[in-house]
């Protein structure tokens, strides 16, 4: 037994406490113990016993558990939790009034000051957001002129005549893409002592690859091409030409509307080739429509942006590798369209 119990009953933690009590009143209601007795040999008050008593006979053993007091009322209620969620979900900080589209504790906790008049540690912000199911995440960003309306038509009527076209020419639909590969992309976080980042040695050499790529569901299929120079028209013809000379069946590309996708060069390609090759164009600004942009995705950010690329000459053997990997990864390759802006694809409800 602590000694200090002894001196002080409100150091006795409250299970011992709880069973001190018990024994204590059922000794005077079971046993017919004198409640002073049991008061001298507790070196309890005797308004304490009797105190006890009254809690026993209103509540049996239960009404002599130790209760938590119940503390301060919380200062986000849930009526103010369900308003944050909202808030958080459905607005930015902009909207009211901060510089800046990306919530941080310290502006919710800024914003419930001045909605509601409470004040808040940003530890008690993130208790709550986390309770709501919020986490904080790398946002994906979309252009201020993305329009809803040409996403739609598209979906609901130009890519249902895409597909009655490449059904009635027997063609493969590819979606293309072009990205810049550098010897200096980085990508990806290791581990290391809290507020001490870790370094690594880098390459800080300039230079780099223009890449083209397509893919296609159907038979799942990807080709590329590296170059070293600016793409223009010559270039996206030779990889179109590539694609028709390799794939056995007639194809339809789909592509953004990059200036060299639609120049006269390329509309003369197309017409001179109608029978193997026709072009279709993605709405503008909605680049998530595009299942090969995760193509890069993966090839910049998960695998070269992660690893030593120490030149040039290294960065296209990196480049060749893991492009050939993916090539042969055909699952991989149909899980680029399985993503809530890719899967009306495969014929199901983009989001």
């Amino acid at each position: 037994m602590n000694n200090d119990w002894m001196s002080d009953a409100r150091k006795i933690p409250d299970e011992v406490m709880s069973y001190l009590r018990k024994i204590a009143v059922h000794a005077i209601v079971d046993q017919h113990q004198s409640p002073e007795l049991i008061a001298t040999i507790f070196n309890i008050s005797r308004s304490s016993i009797y105190t006890w008593i009254k809690w026993y006979k209103d509540a049996g053993d239960d009404g002599l558990e130790t209760h938590q007091a119940p503390g301060a009322p919380p200062k986000i209620t849930p009526k103010i939790e369900h308003w944050l969620k909202r808030t958080i979900l459905h607005s930015t900080p902009s909207d009211h009034g901060f510089d800046t589209e990306l919530w941080t504790l310290l502006i919710i906790a800024a914003l419930l000051k001045k909605t509601f008049g409470i004040e808040v540690y940003e530890s008690t912000v993130w208790n709550h957001l986390h309770r709501l199911g919020l986490s904080c995440q790398v946002p994906q960003y979309r252009s201020d002129q993305y329009d809803p309306v040409e996403v739609e038509h598209y979906l609901t009527k130009k890519w249902p005549l895409i597909q009655r076209v490449a059904e009635k020419i027997g063609a493969d639909i590819f979606f293309e893409d072009e990205a810049g590969v550098g010897i200096m992309t980085r990508s990806g976080r290791t581990w290391g002592t809290v507020n001490s980042p870790p370094t690594v040695v880098a390459s800080d050499q300039r230079g780099g690859y223009n890449v083209l790529s397509a893919i296609t569901a159907q038979h799942p299929t990807l080709y590329s091409s590296i170059i070293s120079k600016t793409v223009r028209s010559e270039q996206y013809i030779a990889f179109l030409d590539q694609i028709i000379k390799a794939h056995p069946r007639p194809i339809i590309i789909i592509a953004d509307h990059a200036s060299f996708h639609c120049s006269q060069k390329i509309r003369d390609f197309v017409r001179a080739h109608r029978d193997r090759l026709r072009v279709f164009f993605l709405p503008k600004h909605a680049p998530q429509l595009n299942p090969d942009e995760q193509v890069w995705n993966e090839i910049k950010h998960r695998q070269l942006g992660r690893e030593p690329v120490v030149d040039k000459q290294d960065l296209k053997n990196r480049l060749m590798f893991n492009l050939l990997k993916l090539k042969k990864d055909t699952q991989q390759l149909l899980s680029f369209f399985m993503l809530p802006d890719t899967k009306y694809v495969l014929g199901q409800n983009a989001a």
